[in-house]
């Protein structure tokens, strides 16, 4: 069974177990540990009918590889899936406030599950990112996300630029990050419906998704011009400064 069935690590498999436990099929611990989170997850799974073994390490780095498992992994049958025909549901129940992230071609595992991590904890409606040439969500995006591929919708889109339209049709003003951009990301209102929309490591936001945008700005770095394009930020982090603005000024309004 491939590591791609299997998700570890103690905040991804908790987080399994209390949001998507239908689709749990076991959960291994390893015997002997005495970390009391795995204790708690062992409670957990066994309330809700999952079956738990405890075995040996050697087990465990079986089932999963080089991944970090801290003592726990879990056998996962199949994250809940949306789809681009869940979007206008999801804007809809977001009543005028939907916060969406756009994710133009992502291919680091670890940058995915962290912007997965910072969209689920500033409350976003969904997280878009295309079916081709991006990493999809796997074992590693599952660990580094802590759990947040799970706990949020993810939407693996056929054609972008056309989910950016349908996004348009729905209301939601598309706002994308640009180095070359001459307006302050900060300068934007962001309380209304807004699509946040980043690019891929170091090509930034290909054309025809920019062309789909209904403004492109930039965040400000005072460091001078070696950071004055977004691009010199991960795109993590991008994520995690432009998801929390909105939260910002949400809070404050």
């Amino acid at each position: 069974m491939s590591a791609k069935q299997w998700i570890a690590g103690i905040n991804a498999v908790a987080a399994a177990v209390e949001h998507d436990a239908d689709n749990v099929r076991e959960v291994l611990i390893e015997a002997g540990a005495k970390n009391p989170r795995l204790v708690e997850i062992e409670t957990a799974a066994r309330r809700k009918d999952i079956d738990v073994r405890r075995v040996a390490t050697q087990a465990l780095e079986g089932v999963v590889g080089n991944l970090r498992h801290q003592g726990v992994v879990a056998r996962y049958a199949a994250a809940k899936t949306f789809s681009e025909h869940d979007l206008e549901g999801l804007i809809e129940a977001a009543q005028g406030k939907a916060l969406v992230l756009v994710l133009d071609g992502v291919q680091d595992p670890h940058n995915l599950g962290a912007c997965l991590r910072s969209a689920a904890a500033a409350g976003a409606t969904a997280v878009i990112f295309p079916k081709d040439k991006a990493v999809q969500i796997n074992a590693t995006v599952r660990k580094t996300s802590a759990g947040a591929a799970d706990s949020i919708p993810v939407i693996p889109a056929t054609n972008l630029s056309r989910t950016l339209r349908d996004l348009q049709q729905m209301g939601v003003w598309i706002y994308g990050l640009a180095g070359e951009a001459q307006a302050s990301f900060y300068s934007v209102d962001l309380r209304g419906n807004v699509a946040l929309v980043l690019g891929g490591e170091g090509d930034g936001l290909r054309r025809l998704t920019r062309e789909n945008c209904d403004q492109l700005v930039t965040i400000p770095m005072p460091g001078g011009e070696a950071g004055a394009g977004v691009e010199s930020l991960n795109v993590s982090v991008a994520a995690g400064v432009t998801l929390f603005e909105a939260v910002r000024q949400r809070v404050a309004s």
